[in-house]
C-alpha cells in the first residue's frame, strides 16, 4: 500500500487513476480545486473512508498551496511515498499570439511546468524518507514533439519533459524513480470538440489508469522513465 499524493483527481484522467489507485487498496490524498466536487462520489472520504481518502483544495498556480497540502497530508497519514502529477491547462496558444491571449504563455508555464515543481519541491524530504518512492507525471507526447501551431502548451509541456530528466537525476540515490508518461489523444473534457480522432479511438482514461497502476507495482529496478503511448503513428 502506497500514500499518493494526485493532483487534478476531480475529472479525466487523474479522478480515473484516483479511482484505480483506491481499488488497489493505495491511501489518497486529493488535491482538487473544488473537493465539493467529489463529494457522493467514490472519491468521497464519507463513501471510501477518512483513513482512506483526504480531499484537499488545491490551485496548481499557487505554490503556497502545494506547501499547504503536503503538510496537510503528512498530518493526516504521517508520510508520503508517491506523486502523480495530472492537473494540466491545455490552450491552443499559436507562436503569433493575439494581445488577448499575451497571459496565456505565463498561465500554461505556471500550471503545466510550476505546478507539478512546486509540489515536487514541497513532497521531497518525505518522498526521500521513503527510500522507495514514485512520482508520476502526466506529460503527454508534446513533450516529445511540437505537431501543429500551439506553441505554448508544446513550450510547457518540453520544459516539463526538462524537469523530470532533472528530478530523475536528483532522485535517483534516494530510491526515488519517475516515469513521464506521455500519452497523445485521450477521451476526456479537456479535448471534447475536437475533431482529429474520433472519442471512441483516443486512448481510454481508465486504460491510462491500469498502466499507471502498474507502473507502482514495479520494482525500481524496473521503472519505466518514459511511458510513451498513442491512438495514432508518432515520429
Amino acid at each position: 500500500m502506497r500514500t499518493i499524493l494526485i493532483s487534478g483527481a476531480s475529472r479525466g484522467i487523474g479522478r480515473a487513476i484516483a479511482e484505480r489507485a483506491l481499488r488497489d487498496g493505495h491511501r489518497l490524498s486529493l488535491g482538487v480545486r473544488n473537493p465539493d466536487g467529489l463529494i457522493g462520489t467514490a472519491l468521497d472520504p464519507a463513501v471510501a473512508g477518512s483513513d482512506r481518502i483526504q480531499l484537499v483544495p488545491y490551485d496548481a498556480e499557487d505554490p503556497a498551496a502545494a506547501t499547504a497540502w503536503v503538510q496537510q497530508a503528512l498530518e493526516r497519514f504521517g508520510g508520503i511515498d508517491s506523486l502523480i502529477h495530472s492537473a494540466g491547462l491545455l490552450l491552443p496558444t499559436p507562436l503569433l499570439f493575439t494581445d488577448a491571449q499575451s497571459h496565456e504563455p505565463e498561465q500554461l508555464m505556471r500550471v503545466n511546468l510550476m505546478g507539478p515543481w512546486w509540489l515536487t519541491r514541497a513532497a521531497w524530504s518525505s518522498l526521500i524518507a521513503h527510500g522507495d518512492a514514485r512520482i508520476q507525471v502526466l506529460v503527454s507526447m508534446s513533450g516529445k514533439r511540437s505537431k501543429g501551431r500551439w506553441a505554448g502548451y508544446a513550450s510547457s509541456k518540453f520544459a516539463l519533459m526538462g524537469l523530470c530528466q532533472t528530478i530523475r537525476n536528483e532522485g535517483w540515490d534516494h530510491g526515488i524513480r519517475i516515469t513521464a508518461i506521455c500519452p497523445g489523444w485521450v477521451n476526456t473534457d479537456m479535448v471534447s470538440g475536437i475533431n482529429a480522432v474520433p472519442p471512441e479511438q483516443m486512448t481510454q482514461p481508465e486504460d491510462l489508469a491500469a498502466w499507471s497502476s502498474r507502473l507502482l507495482e514495479l520494482p525500481r529496478s524496473a521503472v519505466p522513465f518514459e511511458f510513451a503511448l498513442s491512438c495514432l503513428p508518432e515520429v
